[in-house]
């Protein structure tokens, strides 16, 4: 009897583990697309360091994305069963946020806006502010991840949170693991360039031309990334009738064009600009 009990048991951990080895593949399918601009966005966030403070930062700013998965997956669950209806509007929150940040590295760019004081002070304080920055940033694409994970998996609630647990740590390590290998990409150069073989003194070369022009399309896809998620969850979420017509226009790849791409970046750039103008004007108010 009890060892009939024990493959009873081992049965039921089977099924459970195949259950959610499915529901994983599943869910990294349909976030897979906000897991390409979470690392565009992550990317564009911790460069532009000193070469020897990269790592460092890359492993900060991934180890607080751990923490923020961990607070976020049992809290989505809880919310999910106590008060699903309060999942739409934490994204628009964090819709607006990643509107606001893009616009803002937009005028960033544009008007040049520095305020030094002294050279150390400035380091020491945009590393943390860009740390901390990369954090929150983090924490509003995770959630959407962690949202979207949740929709399209079934099952029961230790499975449920099985799975979006091994999604939070593959989306992590992935993530965070190919940033590393982003910032890393002139120093792996000039290491080649010191081997005696010529075709990997050639590849070296090649990674040492290419990093300056890959760092400044980062920081313009990854602007554009977080105004298109931004826009897309406003989309999505409030303007749900609204894309839900974007997909009946012709032909299907201009309406996936303009409801994947086009609207979601105009509408994040509209709603950040109004939220910048709104939070100025509360500046010179008070």
């Amino acid at each position: 009897m009890a060892f009939a009990s024990l493959l009873t048991l081992l049965d039921d951990i089977s099924t459970t583990l195949d259950d959610v080895a499915v529901m994983t593949k599943i869910a990294a399918k349909k976030t897979a697309g906000i897991v390409g601009d979470d690392l565009a966005v992550n990317a564009e966030q911790v460069t532009g360091s000193a070469s020897e403070r990269e790592l460092p930062i890359v492993f900060k700013v991934a180890l607080g994305s751990l923490i923020n998965k961990a607070i976020l997956v049992p809290l989505a669950l809880l919310i999910s069963a106590v008060a699903p209806w309060l999942i739409a509007p934490m994204l628009i929150i964090g819709g607006l946020y990643l509107s606001f940040e893009g616009v803002e590295k937009v005028l960033d760019f544009f008007l040049h806006q520095s305020h030094k004081n002294n050279e150390n002070q400035v380091v020491e304080f945009n590393e943390q502010a860009r740390i901390k920055g990369a954090i929150r940033t983090d924490f509003v694409l995770s959630t959407e991840i962690i949202v979207i994970a949740l929709g399209v998996i079934s099952g029961s609630l230790l499975e449920k949170a099985m799975t979006l647990t091994i999604i939070a740590i593959l989306m992590t390590v992935g993530v965070y693991g190919v940033v590393a290998l982003i910032v890393k990409i002139d120093d792996i150069g000039l290491w080649l360039m010191k081997k005696p073989v010529a075709a990997l003194r050639l590849v070296g070369q090649g990674f040492v031309s290419v990093m300056p022009y890959l760092m400044k399309s980062l920081t313009v896809i990854g602007t554009l990334a977080m105004l298109m998620v931004g826009g897309g969850i406003l989309l999505h979420n409030g303007l749900a009738h609204f894309a839900h017509y974007l997909e009946y226009l012709q032909p299907p790849y201009f309406a996936t064009l303009l409801s994947s791409f086009i609207v979601p970046i105009v509408l994040g750039f509209v709603a950040g600009l109004l939220l910048v103008g709104l939070w100025h004007l509360k500046e010179k108010v008070f």
